[in-house]
């Protein structure tokens, strides 16, 4: 019966979601980019049914919801993470490294940004990354201790100006983030333009994926 709940398409990945913060369908969306809305909210129902989420709404916006883990949800958390150091370790390389998107990358980094390096005024950083199609080739990171939300993701140009502007092709970003390469590793890959400071101090503020410190054994 657990597999029943747990084990069909992309659950894993949208309770993983959860168990990150993400409350709001838009957010949800942004970090399973490839689960569409009806199967999304498919899945929210599921989840709730079975008593692992419960949708609330949020007091001071009307008709807006929110999707909270219960006790049930959160005690799924070793689950998780166990399911995201096996595929740390066994899952090969290339084979992790071929289904590639950009907004999922840069929903994970934003979320895992140590502003602690960063200035104490708003920090912008630029991503960008040639190969790909214009509407999802650049990137920008907002980070502002002093703003509602301090560390925000723009798909478009937020209208700043740029600390620091960081060119590379996704996949190299991709295996920097996942922990199969340092940026000190990739600086032949990374295109750097900017703030020294902020340049040096890149590999203690950009946010890596949770499981990156775990060792890949497959090749």
């Amino acid at each position: 019966m657990a597999s029943e709940v747990l084990c069909t398409r992309w659950t894993m990945v949208l309770v993983r979601e959860l168990l990150e913060g993400s409350t709001r369908f838009g957010d949800l969306r942004r970090g399973v980019p490839r689960m569409s809305p009806t199967l999304l909210s498919q899945r929210l129902k599921e989840l709730e049914a079975a008593g692992i989420v419960v949708r609330a709404p949020v007091t001071d916006e009307v008709g807006i919801y929110e999707y909270l883990l219960t006790t049930a949800g959160r005690d799924l958390k070793h689950i998780i993470e166990s399911f995201g150091i096996w595929g740390q370790k066994w899952i090969e390389t290339q084979a992790t490294l071929e289904n590639l998107d950009p907004a999922l990358l840069m929903w994970d980094m934003r979320r895992n940004i140590n502003p602690a390096p960063l200035p104490s005024q708003r920090t912008v950083v630029q991503f960008c990354y040639p190969e790909l199609p214009t509407n999802r080739r650049e990137w920008w990171l907002i980070i502002d201790p002093k703003a509602k939300i301090e560390v925000d993701l723009c798909a478009t140009d937020p209208g700043f100006e740029v600390d620091l502007c960081v060119t590379t092709d996704l996949k190299t970003m991709t295996a920097i983030w996942m922990g199969l390469y340092s940026v000190k590793e990739s600086q032949s890959k990374l295109l750097v333009d900017g703030d020294p400071a902020l340049a040096r101090s890149m590999a203690r503020w950009l946010g890596l994926s949770h499981f990156a410190a775990q060792k890949k054994i497959a090749g």
